[in-house]
């Protein structure tokens, strides 16, 4: 039997996002890793638990636009005073592990860790798919994305050492994480 996840809806996270975040990319973002994290779980052998990674997806930035100098430490007492468990809590703020410059727990259920390495490529993806004719993951190939990631310059905001990281700690070629990503993309709204 599969455990059951209490942790609140799809709307009260929504709500909560949207207290915390106006800017529009920001909340495109969220919608995207949570449209990526859902397929992942489907993927994954997860499907039980497609509600509880969507909703880490849409809220693991909820303190990035308010508090970007304590991202991921900000939003760990905020997700508690909303009601989350600390399972979520823990989900949301390891993706910053390494990264921040604080005390975050390293991700190590496999939603933490495909946490981690989506969140810097969707970006890289999603920069790739805009420069195509048709501006959509549809008919992105992996190989085109590799190619940007060769280019430092491009996308430089996406960092291509957290998601060779990412990529090493889920045991996949970054080529894997790449494909396995975009097709999670496809299957998200927000991605189109």
């Amino acid at each position: 039997m599969h455990e059951i996840i209490p942790d609140t809806s799809r709307e009260a996270s929504w709500e909560l996002l949207n207290q915390y975040n106006q800017d529009a990319f920001h909340l495109i973002h969220a919608r995207v890793m949570e449209g990526v994290l859902r397929a992942f779980a489907n993927d994954m052998g997860y499907a039980h638990e497609a509600n509880f990674w969507a909703n880490v997806g849409l809220l693991h930035d909820l303190d990035f636009e308010q508090y970007p100098s304590r991202h991921c430490e900000a939003c760990q007492p905020i997700l508690k005073d909303a009601g989350y468990s600390d399972r979520f809590i823990r989900a949301v703020a390891c993706h910053g592990f390494g990264l921040t410059g604080m005390d975050l727990p390293e991700p190590e259920h496999p939603m933490e860790k495909v946490l981690f390495a989506a969140d810097e490529l969707t970006g890289l993806i999603g920069a790739v798919a805009r420069m195509r004719p048709s501006k959509s993951v549809s008919d992105l190939e992996v190989s085109s994305v590799i190619k940007k990631f060769k280019t430092p310059k491009f996308a430089a905001g996406c960092s291509r050492e957290v998601i060779q990281r990412g990529a090493d700690n889920l045991g996949w070629s970054l080529e894997t994480l790449i494909e396995r990503t975009i097709t999670a993309m496809r299957s998200c709204d927000a991605c189109e």
